[in-house]
C-alpha cells in the first residue's frame, strides 16, 4: 500500500470512528433523556458526559460548550442545587482529561521538573513559559468569570462562538498561516507565552475553545503547529488543574451531596480513556490533514444548536 493510500485509509478509518462515536452518543442521549429524575446523574448520563469531555477537551471545538449543550439534550438539572452541581461537574470532570496529558506527556513534564532539580535548560525555559502563560489567564478569568457565567453560559452564545470560531479556522487555513514552519516548543519566549496566556483567557466564553485559541496564538507568535499543539496541552494541564481544584474546593461538597460519588467517578474514568484516544487522534490528524475539519465541524455544531432551539429540542 502506498503512503498516500495509507493516509487515505487512516483518514477514512478516523472519520468512520468519529461518526460511530457521534451516533453512539446520539443514541445514548435519546435513551437517557426521558429520565424520571432529571435532578439525578444516572450512570448512562455520566458515561455520556465523560465521553463528551474526553473527546472534546483538547480538540479545538470547546469541551465546555459541548458539555453544556449535552446537559440540555439530556434534560439534566431543574433545581438550583442540581444546576450548580452540573456546573461543578462540567469543570471537575476535567480531571480525567488532565490525567491523560500527564500519562501521554510524562517525558516532557519530567524534563520541566529537571529544569528545577538538575538544571535542564530547555526544561526550565518551558516551565517558565508555562507559568508566564498561566498567570494572565488566571488574572483575566477571575476578573470576568462572573460576567461570563451570567451572560454566556447558554445555547445561543455557545452556538455563535462555534460558528465564529469555525469561520476563523477556515480563514486561517485558506491563508496557510497554520501550516508555516516555526520554532520548537523549548524556544518559546516569555513574551510569546504571555500573549498565548492572554489569548487563552478568551476561552472562558463557552464555545470559543481553549485549545483553539492557544494553538492559533502559539502559531501566530512563531511556533510550529506541532509545537503549538504540544504547548496547548502542557498549558492546559496547568490551567485545567487550577480550575478543577478551585471548583472542587468551592462546590465539590454540593456535587457529592447532589449526585453522590459513584456516577461522577465513572464519568471521570471515561473522560480519561476517551481523552487519551482523542489526543492521539488529533496529533496524527493534524500531521496528515490539518485544521479545516474542525472549522467545518464547529459550523455544523453551531447550526445544529440553532435548529435545536428553533424546534424546542433544547431551551
Amino acid at each position: 500500500m502506498t503512503e498516500s493510500a495509507t493516509k487515505s485509509f487512516s483518514t477514512r478509518t478516523a472519520l468512520g470512528g468519529f461518526v460511530a462515536v457521534m451516533v453512539a452518543l446520539a443514541v445514548g442521549i435519546a435513551i437517557a433523556r426521558p429520565a424520571d429524575a432529571p435532578d439525578e446523574l444516572s450512570t448512562l448520563a455520566a458515561i455520556i458526559l465523560g465521553l463528551v469531555e474526553g473527546l472534546t477537551e483538547y480538540l479545538p471545538v470547546s469541551s465546555t460548550g459541548h458539555l453544556l449543550i449535552t446537559q440540555e439534550l439530556l434534560g439534566l438539572g431543574g433545581t438550583a442545587e442540581a444546576d450548580l452541581a452540573l456546573d461543578t461537574y462540567a469543570i471537575c470532570i476535567q480531571a480525567g482529561a488532565i490525567l491523560a496529558v500527564v500519562v501521554l506527556y510524562r517525558d516532557r513534564l519530567l524534563q520541566m521538573l529537571r529544569g528545577v532539580t538538575s538544571g535542564d535548560t530547555d526544561g526550565r525555559n518551558l516551565l517558565l513559559a508555562t507559568i508566564a502563560a498561566f498567570v494572565p489567564t488566571v488574572v483575566l478569568a477571575l476578573a470576568f468569570q462572573d460576567v461570563v457565567r451570567d451572560r454566556f453560559f447558554g445555547p445561543t452564545p455557545i452556538a455563535a462562538a462555534w460558528i465564529l470560531g469555525g469561520l476563523a479556522i477556515l480563514a486561517l487555513v485558506r491563508t496557510g498561516r497554520l501550516d508555516r514552519a516555526g520554532a520548537a516548543i523549548t524556544e518559546l519566549t516569555i513574551r510569546q507565552a504571555v500573549i498565548i496566556g492572554v489569548a487563552q483567557a478568551i476561552a472562558i466564553w463557552p464555545g470559543v475553545s481553549r485549545s483553539l485559541v492557544t494553538i492559533v496564538a502559539a502559531v501566530l507568535v512563531g511556533l510550529s503547529l506541532g509545537a503549538a499543539v504540544e504547548f496547548s496541552f502542557i498549558l492546559g494541564l496547568a490551567t485545567l488543574s487550577a480550575a478543577t481544584l478551585w471548583e472542587a474546593l468551592d462546590n465539590g461538597g454540593n456535587l457529592i451531596d447532589t449526585f453522590g460519588i459513584a456516577s461522577p467517578l465513572i464519568g471521570l474514568v471515561v473522560a480519561f480513556v476517551s481523552a487519551v484516544a482523542a489526543i492521539r487522534w488529533m496529533v496524527g490528524w493534524l500531521e496528515e490533514r490539518g485544521f479545516a475539519v474542525f472549522g467545518w465541524y464547529r459550523i455544523a455544531a453551531g447550526i445544529f444548536v440553532f435548529l435545536a432551539m428553533a424546534t424546542s429540542l433544547i431551551d
